[in-house]
């Protein structure tokens, strides 16, 4: 027979302490937070539409130079040389010289700190011949990579009608950038760089204002308006985020900070259920024992959302009785919470001990239980 037990998560068992929340919200177009340590999506908007990246379409850039420096193909100190091309680029500039071979460990600054459109093209150029052929390569990779929603003409973002990634796929960018590169990941947060005695400010608003913002990276477009990809760390918890469609340089830093902040205040981690502690016995068949308890195997450990915390719900099932043999660690049942707008989790119940299968007396008993319970059923029907 199949036993379902409901529980009752409340605000006092969880042990929070609760403020006025309100769900996260924006007025960018599009926009994606996550948190980066379970995978959690924090808010989404728009998330999976392609659309103009501006400059923040420079970290798939990035990818393929780390990627080349991770393969050893390349070296921070190997250089490339820039070309009429790359020199006379418009936009955002690292003020690169025609015929100068610059390092490779310097370009990459160039185009983090400085969004240099002309870093771009000579790390382009000198990887792959063109920037037509890189480009061409970045969309390639792109989609090994799984980023459906992203196409490259160039590898600065000027803006083309071609060139478009959605918030998802930038998002996913970032925590790859982060997790596959942290060697390389310290230049994001790096707040200015210097080229031939001209210095020039990182362009992440984010830096400076003590909410442990650490990367990544900000666009501007005409057709795209005011972007940012962002990341953060407090209280041990990192997020990603990205906001995108904005019509000023000011509601950027605005958003993008109360983005950041809001989803450290209006989550928390929380275990909810320590592994080994029994919720429950099951009755045994043909068993050495009559019962045995059943418990988490591994602490459950949720990111919740403060706001939504009386919603949460909890129950698990399980099968009763269960036939011995029984091991210890062996799945009996499972438990089933469910969060606002999030997929049910399912996490197994198991055997605390084992039971072995019964003697011939537990059996003798069983087989006589059997029986009484038939004859009683047909003499009660009539």
């Amino acid at each position: 027979m199949m036993i379902l037990r409901i529980l009752t998560i409340t605000i006092a068992l969880l042990g929070l302490m609760i403020a006025q929340v309100s769900a996260l919200e924006t007025t960018a177009r599009s926009a994606l937070v996550i948190d980066y340590n379970t995978g959690t999506v924090l808010f989404s908007k728009n998330a999976d539409v392609p659309m103009p990246p501006a400059s923040m379409s420079k970290l798939m850039t990035l990818n393929m130079i780390f990627e080349a420096l991770d393969a050893g193909r390349l070296t921070l100190e190997d250089t490339f040389r820039v070309s009429n091309k790359a020199s006379q680029k418009g936009g955002s500039k690292m003020f690169v010289r025609e015929g100068a071979r610059v390092r490779i460990e310097d370009l990459i600054r160039g185009v983090i700190v400085q969004s240099g459109n002309d870093a771009c093209i000579v790390l382009a150029e000198g990887l792959a011949g063109t920037e037509d052929a890189f480009a061409k390569r970045m969309t390639q990779r792109a989609r090994e990579l799984g980023m459906e929603n992203s196409n490259f003409v160039n590898s600065t973002g000027w803006p083309d009608p071609g060139h478009e990634m959605s918030a998802e796929d930038l998002v996913f960018l970032a925590g790859r950038l982060i997790e596959k590169f942290p060697q390389y990941y310290t230049y994001f947060a790096e707040k200015t760089f210097t080229w031939e005695s001209i210095v020039q400010d990182n362009r992440n608003p984010l830096l400076t204002l003590g909410i442990g913002a650490d990367g990544l990276k900000t666009g501007y477009t005409a057709e795209a308006g005011y972007g940012l990809v962002g990341s953060a760390v407090s209280g041990g918890r990192r997020i990603i985020f990205m906001v995108g469609g904005l019509d000023s340089a000011l509601t950027r830093s605005s958003e993008a900070e109360r983005v950041a902040r809001q989803a450290f205040y209006e989550f928390e981690m929380k275990t909810l259920f320590q592994a080994g502690t029994p919720v429950d016995r099951v009755n045994v068949w043909l068993g050495a024992e009559k019962s045995v308890e059943i418990a988490l195997a591994n602490d459950i450990e949720l990111l919740l959302p403060l706001e939504n915390l009386d919603k949460i719900t909890a129950y698990y099932t399980y099968n009763d009785p269960v036939e011995a043999p029984i091991s210890t660690g062996q799945k009996l049942g499972e438990l089933i919470i469910t969060i606002p707008n999030r997929d049910p989790m399912h996490f197994p119940l198991t055997a605390v001990t084992s039971v072995e299968a019964g003697g011939f007396l537990e059996r003798i008993s069983a087989t006589a239980y059997i029986l009484l319970r038939r004859i009683r059923a047909a003499t009660s029907g009539g």
